[in-house]
């Protein structure tokens, strides 16, 4: 894995799946996150060939639901996100991926309750010492490429000052999203505050925050001074941004995203969540389709809703 001049897709809960992440590197996306999961969840999986639809799946013992699938095509390039506050039990859950898996980042960003109340996410970038030790323990014993994505500190000196530790365990890349864990997603990006820890780094720096259009991945790198680019919202919106060409319209993504999602067999929830968002941002949930996606039981009637039967008689036949 290299992680330079990379687009990358961004590490989103209930929509960086195997369809988004397969339809975010069908329109250019070098590099895809998958979903942070907890290193809890992943410890209590086993791992399975999935040979009606060709993936390989993680499923929770005593539940049978997928915590998280991928496939060959993708292993090149999908990266498999954690969240997690322990060196031993992060090292547990990446043995178990790493296989199947172009590298393992650990989430130091997300300031979502349900992380940091268990030290995870944004909890550890307080806590130097720990980071070290979860980055250090994997860099030790494992093949692939060791990351981790962080916030902004308080003051752009603190955030060099933690960026150069991380530095130092080893890791292949660092991204850095450009806002501090009180900011909301409509406050401003810092790529300036960004460009302080690129300038202080010789290992490569992904930067993320406020990358809504194509030509937005020339100006962060300008205005930042790295090569990699991470997007979040603005692929979510529509993941054809990756296109040097331009963004196709939403409608015939959004129609691709949900045959995908068939194909693949995605989780219904999931599914729903990601078309709803999408909608929102588009159009709106009380109009018919928003409506629709929202009764919606099942991938069948998200079929038919969307024309893609053909994609589910596939999809019931393999």
């Amino acid at each position: 894995m290299e992680y330079e001049n990379k687009l990358v897709l961004a590490p989103m809960v209930r929509i960086g799946t195997l369809p988004f992440r397969l339809l975010a590197a069908e329109y250019g996306a070098d590099i895809t996150y998958g979903e942070e999961i907890i290193d809890h969840k992943l410890v209590k999986c086993d791992r399975r060939l999935n040979e009606k639809i060709g993936s390989i799946d993680f499923v929770e013992k005593g539940t049978g639901s997928v915590v998280f699938r991928t496939c060959d095509e993708e292993k090149d390039r999908v990266v498999f996100q954690m969240g997690t506050s322990d060196a031993v039990r992060a090292l547990m859950a990446a043995q178990m991926v790493c296989k199947d898996v172009a590298a393992v980042d650990i989430n130091m960003g997300c300031p979502k309750s349900f992380s940091v109340s268990g030290g995870m996410g944004a909890a550890l970038l307080t806590k130097p010492d720990l980071i070290h030790d979860i980055l250090t323990t994997l860099r030790r014993n494992m093949s692939i490429p060791v990351t981790c994505k962080i916030r902004l500190l308080k003051s752009s000196q603190d955030t060099v000052e933690l960026a150069r530790r991380i530095e130092k365990t080893g890791v292949s890349a660092l991204a850095v999203h450009g806002r501090k864990v009180p900011d909301r997603p409509r406050d401003p990006a810092k790529w300036s505050e960004i460009a302080d820890v690129v300038a202080s780094l010789s290992i490569p720096v992904i930067a993320n925050g406020d990358v809504f259009e194509y030509d937005d991945f020339q100006r962060i790198k300008v205005a930042t001074g790295t090569s990699s680019v991470m997007v979040a919202r603005g692929a979510l919106w529509n993941a054809s941004i990756f296109c040097p060409k331009g963004k196709l319209p939403w409608e015939d993504v959004k129609r691709e995203y949900v045959r995908k999602s068939i194909l693949w067999d995605n989780d219904i929830k999931s599914t729903k969540h990601t078309l709803k968002e999408m909608i929102m941002h588009h159009s709106s949930l009380e109009l018919p389709e928003g409506k629709a996606v929202t009764k919606s039981d099942s991938l069948v009637d998200l079929a038919r809703l969307y024309g893609e039967e053909k994609s589910y008689d596939i999809f019931v036949k393999n």
